[in-house]
């Protein structure tokens, strides 16, 4: 079972198991706003399985004594496969909370545009952003990386947003080079990925 979400300037996959009797089942496009409400409903239950339900226009999910329907989108989902990179092969690994601590105290002088950089470099990552006014800052820290120096602009809150979702100590970053887009991971879950695009900075 794979679900994707995709607002062009990221993209989340997310695979699991397929459940007993879905396998007949075709892709759907189910609504955003559905979706928050699903998963504010599934956030305050203590469950471990639902059942859903598919017609030709229509989503139905169950749980304890809650029925959420929700129309589907009648369209054509993106082509998302196409922009999973498949071949970024320089690899950054680092401490998920440090590096999210570090981005948010960064962010602190960003622009509007809300962008922050990352720089590679060997054995460690280099977070900045920069601001006429405010001034600069920058932190360093330490993360596993032994290729050449890559200087990588990203929106700050989609990357805080990404590294939220990381449950395992460390998130691994698949780079290419400035301009392509990113593949982040858990190092110890392989179950999703993000996508993130960058920002010029």
């Amino acid at each position: 079972l794979r679900v994707v979400a995709t607002d062009g300037h990221r993209l989340a996959c997310a695979e699991s198991p397929l459940p007993a009797g879905a396998e007949k089942l075709e892709g759907v496009i189910i609504p955003r706003k559905s979706v928050l409400e699903i998963r504010k409903l599934l956030d305050d239950a203590s469950i471990d399985n639902v059942s859903m339900a598919l017609s030709e226009n229509k989503v139905r999910i169950s749980f304890e004594d809650i029925t959420l329907t929700s129309k589907l989108i009648d369209g054509t989902f993106p082509d998302y496969e196409r922009v999973i990179p498949t071949d970024n092969d320089k690899i950054l690994e680092v401490n998920v909370k440090e590096l999210a601590a570090a981005v948010d105290r960064v962010s602190v002088v960003t622009e509007r545009s809300r962008g922050i950089r990352l720089i590679t470099d060997t054995n460690h990552v280099t977070i900045a952003a920069s601001n006429a006014e405010l001034g600069n800052a920058t932190e360093e820290l330490e993360a596993k990386y032994d290729k050449e120096t890559i200087d990588t602009g990203y929106n700050f809150r989609y990357l805080l947003d990404i590294l939220a979702q990381i449950k395992g100590e460390e998130v691994r970053f698949s780079l290419s080079g400035s301009a392509a887009a990113t593949v982040i991971n858990d190092t110890s879950d392989n179950s999703a990925i993000y996508v993130l695009m960058p920002m010029r900075i």
